[in-house]
């Protein structure tokens, strides 16, 4: 079974400091039919205007991933860690049994545009744990990196739960294939760009949900600095 979210699709909330993107139903924003894929809670694609952000509030039991396309984002959190993720920049939160976070830009000139991704925990209720890392986009032109996984493999964060987020960035002409294993599901992102994945087009914002399926996918850049996520889930 292939599923199609079309960029245009996705939910839409607009203030005068937040234009934000949702996949799957979040906040104000509900579908009953796009409540998440497996264990792949909410993308939000996010873009944050100077002197915006998200005030302090508390998360839970859940594996948060914050991926920056472009711009900077401020970080801090009531465990005591605080920083700036930048373009290229992944941070992980695990929530575990209770963290309260603050997300603001942290560019007084410029929009943050970033992805927030929320994935569920194998198991609830863990001590709260942050890292942060960078994977710099043309080192994983035409090939797969691993920005997170169960075990930390290839210099990626670990995460709790038996997942991986795998990356990559294509340029026009570029390919690269993703095999697919049996009894996993994958969810395909385009973070920026445009590309073909099979026979279909798909464009900065478009995803496809992959459950049952084997074999192999077959991408090809459309336009340059298309950058791609894959969700490798449990079945």
């Amino acid at each position: 079974m292939i599923l199609e979210r079309p960029s245009a699709e996705r939910g839409d909330v607009r203030l005068d400091w937040l234009h934000s993107r949702h996949t799957f139903s979040f906040g104000h924003y509900y579908d009953p039919a796009w409540m998440g894929f497996g264990v792949l809670r909410v993308i939000n694609e996010d873009v944050v205007a100077p002197g915006g952000g998200f005030a302090p509030h508390r998360h839970a039991n859940m594996e948060i991933l914050s991926v920056v396309l472009d711009g900077a984002l401020a970080h801090k959190d009531s465990a005591g860690n605080e920083g700036v993720i930048r373009a290229g920049d992944v941070q992980w939160m695990s929530a575990g049994h209770g963290i309260e976070h603050s997300e603001y830009n942290a560019d007084p000139a410029a929009p943050v545009h970033f992805l927030q991704i929320w994935i569920q925990p194998e198991r609830l209720n863990h001590a709260p744990a942050y890292a942060q890392r960078h994977f710099d986009p043309e080192e994983r032109r035409a090939r797969w990196a691993v920005l997170a996984s169960p075990d930390g493999a290839e210099g990626s964060l670990a995460i709790r739960q038996q997942a991986r987020v795998l990356a990559t960035r294509l340029h026009a002409g570029d390919t690269l294939d993703l095999p697919l294993q049996a009894g996993r599901r994958y969810w395909l992102h385009v973070a920026t760009g445009a590309l073909d994945v099979d026979a279909r087009r798909l464009a900065a914002g478009d995803a496809l949900g992959l459950e049952g399926e084997s074999g192999t996918l077959a991408l090809r850049g459309h336009a340059d600095g298309s950058d791609v996520l894959v969700f490798e889930l449990p079945g």
